[in-house]
Formats: structure tokens, C-alpha cells, sequence
């Protein structure tokens, strides 16, 4: 009985190695069509694989987009820093060939109102009220910081004046708040430069208003508008913004230019206080 068994195992393990065999041969024989099982099977597979598939390249495209959103913020923030620093320059060049021109015939000249000492500062503080009026600074008065001195950004482009000192702060108001007593001369760079008083900031437009410009001044857009000087306290040739549009005032006596601000007030990280190096006339305002 055990040898029937035994033999009979051998059997079922002949037979199986047989049918294995005749399966391998005939999965590797060149066919047009494939079995049943073989179609279910790939199909099955087929069915599952396409479900999985469309979340997944979903989900893969999407972080995707995410990373080149990312990218595609960054190199703009550098574009934007870049084209600011473009126009800052331009503006500087136009102003000093000027400036030259006029030095070559006193050559004994030692003093420009340019002339300005930087301390650097960093922004500390800022109230979320006032988000767009007033930040504070890691400089003070220990620093040689004092009221009414003007502020920049690191590309030299005007962002307001110091307002508050004291020891070791400063409290700068920015030349988006809406004080109408935050007056700075400036003038449009052309040709002939035509001057006025930046006063006020037209919030729906996002612009600076320049008024006070002779009525018969040629003003165009997209000219420069710079810090003229003449106020007792800003150096001269700090570059504000350009001209997005011009209009008669009220009376028709001057006119107006809404004034786009190179700075971005909205994201303000590092600045630079001026101290002015040419002596100040004791006067009030700028």
C-alpha cells in the first residue's frame, strides 16, 4: 500500500513537470490571439493600472505646478529687484551727467547736496493697523539717527522720512501714509526739470501725488521723479518713482502727476537712514 503511494506521488509530480513544460512552450509559441485567461488577466491589470494612474499623474502634476509656481515667484521677485534697480540707475546716470556738466565749470566746488551718509538700519516693528503709514527700525539716536532724516531702500529708492527717535529705534513713516502734512520737494527729470511737492497718496491708484507743477511744464510718462534737495533735509537726487499720469489741479493753476513709487511699501525688510553731509538751513518741512 505505501509503494502505491509513492508511485502514485511520482505520478501527479511527472504529470505536473509534463504540463508546466507544455505551458512554458506554448506561453513562448508565437500566437495572433491569446487565451481567455490571458485576456482577463491583462485586462483586469489593464483596468486597475488606469485607475491608479490618473490620481497619481494628477497628484505628480500637481506638486509639479506647485514647484513651478515656486521657481517662477522667485525669479520674479529677482526681475522685479532687477528692472528697480534699472530705473534707479538710469535716473542717477541722467542726473549726474548733469551734474558733471555743471561741476566742470566750478572746479572748486567741494560740496553737493547728493552728499550723504548711510546708516544702515532693519526693519523691527510694524503695526498691522497701520501697515502702510508706519514701520520701526533698529537704529536710533545713539546711531546719529534724527527726526526727519529720509529713508531708502538698498537700490536708493525713496520709501518716507524719519518721524520718531529715540535711543535705539526709529519710527519711519512711509510715503504711503496719508498725512497730508508729509510734503517732500522733488521734480520730474527731463530736458528741463520741472518741480513740485509730493503731497499725499492716492490709494486706489497706488501712486504718489506731485503737485504744484508749473502749469506750462512739459510732463510726460514714465519720467523719473527724484528728491530735489531744496527742502533743507533730504539729499538730493533720491529716486521716488515715475510718472503714471498727469492732469490739471483743481484751478487749474498747476498741474498734478500721479506718481508711481519704485519702492514697494507693502514688504519692507532692510533700509538705509541718510544723513544729510551738507549743513541743514534750520527750516521746518522738506
Amino acid at each position: 500500500m505505501p509503494q502505491f503511494f509513492l508511485n502514485k506521488r511520482l505520478i501527479v509530480l511527472l504529470v505536473s513537470i509534463i504540463f508546466l513544460v507544455a505551458l512554458i512552450g506554448f506561453s513562448l509559441k508565437e500566437r495572433q490571439n491569446l487565451t481567455w485567461p490571458e485576456q482577463f488577466i491583462k485586462d483586469t491589470a489593464g483596468f486597475v493600472q488606469f485607475i491608479f494612474h490618473k490620481p497619481a499623474q494628477f497628484v505628480a502634476g500637481f506638486f509639479e505646478n506647485v514647484n513651478d509656481i515656486k521657481h517662477t515667484y522667485k525669479e520674479n521677485k529677482i526681475l522685479k529687484a532687477r528692472l528697480e534697480e534699472y530705473a534707479v540707475l538710469e535716473a542717477q546716470v541722467q542726473e549726474l551727467e548733469k551734474e558733471n556738466a555743471r561741476l566742470r565749470e566750478f572746479l572748486d566746488k567741494k560740496e553737493s547736496l547728493r552728499d550723504f551718509e548711510p546708516i544702515q538700519a532693519t526693519v523691527v516693528g510694524r503695526n498691522p493697523d497701520r501697515w502702510q503709514e508706519l514701520v520701526i527700525v533698529n537704529k536710533g539716536k545713539r546711531h546719529g539717527v534724527t527726526k526727519d532724516m529720509a529713508v531708502i531702500t538698498p537700490s536708493r529708492a525713496l520709501v518716507g522720512k524719519v518721524q520718531h527717535v529715540s535711543p535705539f529705534t526709529a519710527t519711519i513713516q512711509l510715503l504711503s501714509a496719508s498725512d497730508q502734512k508729509n510734503r517732500i520737494s522733488a521734480f520730474v527729470q527731463g530736458e528741463e526739470n520741472a518741480f513740485g511737492l509730493i503731497e499725499g497718496y492716492d490709494e486706489k491708484r497706488k501712486a504718489l501725488l506731485l503737485r504744484r507743477i508749473p502749469f506750462d511744464a512739459k510732463i510726460k510718462e514714465k519720467q523719473k521723479v527724484l528728491t530735489s534737495g531744496l527742502g533743507g533735509v533730504f539729499p538730493k537726487g533720491l529716486v521716488i518713482g515715475e510718472v503714471l499720469e498727469v492732469e490739471p489741479d483743481e484751478y487749474g493753476l498747476t498741474q498734478m502727476a500721479y506718481v508711481k513709487p519704485y519702492a514697494n511699501f507693502y514688504d519692507i525688510d532692510d533700509v538705509i537712514i541718510a544723513k544729510r553731509k551738507i549743513d541743514d538751513p534750520k527750516e521746518e518741512g522738506e
